[in-house]
């Protein structure tokens, strides 16, 4: 998709919402749609109708852009995200991220179901994720580079911003629950991982392992978006219980985080949003 997709998209969003758009934007994974519900006074734009937009087929993304208020606070929601497993080439996976980024979006939440390799982190508790690792095998940069989007070779040393983390921990902290913190590790899916690879994954430095977000982390970085993060932890890594792996089980504990997930974003916005 190029530079002139990416804008007619944005003009598109533009021409059809009344009012100034927010510098704030969030990404909803699996189970987590009852914070989209959350969003009051909402323009809501379906994934289907928007130009040039990749298309969610998985249960648990309803695929819609909502923009609305948070707390009070502007904010962009969209809920549901496109994946490499549906065969959503590189290129596709940047256009939502660079689409917010043309809107005028600075700061890009994004929340992720994922499996736990921390025995303190159970299903239904929250990681921040404080840095990745791309065990995928894409990048959304890859082919020619548009100067216009960022440079060839962007630096990611500083890919997940430490100053919104912190924001998150002292949120959490003043909610009273407990915010993990940790390595997020990116495989291509849809496939669990077996029991070898999350003890690989464990050896590598990983924390918590999942399907997504590293894609819309790399765009927002190339472009100069601020980056920040949280894992719902829907499950034990594959071969930490011996039990097996559902999708049911990701939406039914993605729901229990969720409820502080919520309390969390709600507090997290209120913090940083004008």
């Amino acid at each position: 998709m190029t530079y002139k997709d990416v804008q007619s998209c944005a003009a598109y969003i533009k021409e059809r919402f009344d009012g100034d758009i927010p510098s704030i934007a969030m990404v909803l994974g699996s189970g987590l749609n009852s914070l989209a519900d959350a969003v009051k006074n909402a323009t809501v734009f379906s994934f289907l109708d928007l130009p040039g937009f990749p298309k969610p087929t998985v249960e648990g993304h309803a695929g819609r852009m909502l923009i609305g208020t948070l707390e009070g606070k502007p904010v962009i929601c969209m809920q549901g995200r496109a994946h490499a497993y549906e065969g959503n080439s590189p290129e596709k996976l940047a256009f939502s991220t660079r689409v917010l980024w043309a809107l005028g979006v600075e700061i890009l939440v994004l929340t992720n179901a994922a499996g736990s390799l921390m025995k303190d982190a159970g299903p239904g508790s929250l990681m921040a994720i404080t840095d990745h690792i791309n065990f995928s095998g894409i990048n959304p940069l890859v082919g020619v580079n548009d100067d216009r989007f960022g440079p060839r070779f962007p630096d990611v040393t500083n890919a997940w911003d430490k100053e919104l983390t912190s924001t998150f921990e002292k949120c959490a902290d003043k909610l009273g629950f407990p915010l993990h913190k940790g390595t997020y590790l990116m495989a291509m899916g849809p496939n669990f991982e077996t029991p070898a690879e999350i003890q690989a994954f464990r050896v590598m430095g990983a924390n918590a392992v999942g399907m997504s977000t590293v894609p819309e982390c790399l765009t927002a970085r190339h472009v100069g978006m601020r980056v920040c993060g949280v894992s719902s932890i829907t499950n034990y890594a594959a071969g930490m219980t011996g039990d097996e792996l559902t999708h049911h089980e990701t939406m039914e504990f993605g729901a229990i985080a969720a409820v502080n997930l919520e309390k969390l974003l709600r507090a997290f916005v209120e913090q940083i949003a004008a």
